[in-house]
């Protein structure tokens, strides 16, 4: 029996923010099935549920020096396996041939309670990265967004062509995509709240 066993989650926590391997692989010992139960549940395929484990514990060492864990690891954890499922299946959506709307995309647990937390996080720092756009790409975007304006409006009103206008707004959510490593979908999902 390693020592890390005795460990409260708490203490892991602690051990995982100094870099600590051990506390990294009971972590992993203690949440991979309930990580991969969440994937499973909602992919409903063994393959993709693994990589998705892989992905939220990877995404966990990759992030642990500035980890902020207000509610349990398992929470936590099973919100960053939700988001990953929706990345997952946002990129699907896109690469799939039929592209619709954005309305087929499946929408399974995005609204639940228990995500609140994660969300809101998320909004924050992709409202950080909005703000690091280059000036004249965020005052398009925001204009955009969250002024509701057209193409149209927007050219008219900084006297630019539409052309322009659309060059911005796909660079911007471009830089969006990369810095936050979400799919379109989430991003528009998280504008939309």
């Amino acid at each position: 029996m390693s020592s890390y066993e005795s460990f409260t989650d708490t203490q892991l926590i602690s051990h995982l923010q100094n870099g600590d391997q051990g506390a990294f692989t009971e972590v992993y010992r203690r949440f991979w099935d309930k990580v991969f139960s969440v994937a499973y549940h909602r992919l409903a395929n063994q393959a993709e549920a693994e990589e998705v484990v892989q992905e939220v514990f990877l995404s966990l060492w990759k992030r642990r020096s500035n980890l902020q864990i207000r509610y349990s690891l398992h929470t936590y954890l099973s919100a960053a396996t939700k988001y990953q499922v929706i990345n997952k299946q946002s990129r699907g959506y896109f690469n799939a041939e039929k592209r619709n709307s954005l309305e087929d995309i499946p929408e399974q647990g995005i609204d639940t309670t228990e995500l609140w937390f994660s969300e809101r996080e998320l909004r924050q720092e992709l409202d950080k990265h909005i703000n690091e756009l280059p000036v004249k790409c965020r005052l398009i975007f925001k204009m955009s967004r969250e002024g509701y304006k057209s193409n149209t409006a927007i050219a008219e009103e900084l006297d630019i062509s539409e052309k322009t206008v659309e060059a911005h707004i796909t660079r911007a959510l471009k830089i969006l995509k990369d810095k936050l490593g979400a799919g379109l979908p989430l991003i528009l999902y998280l504008l939309s709240k």
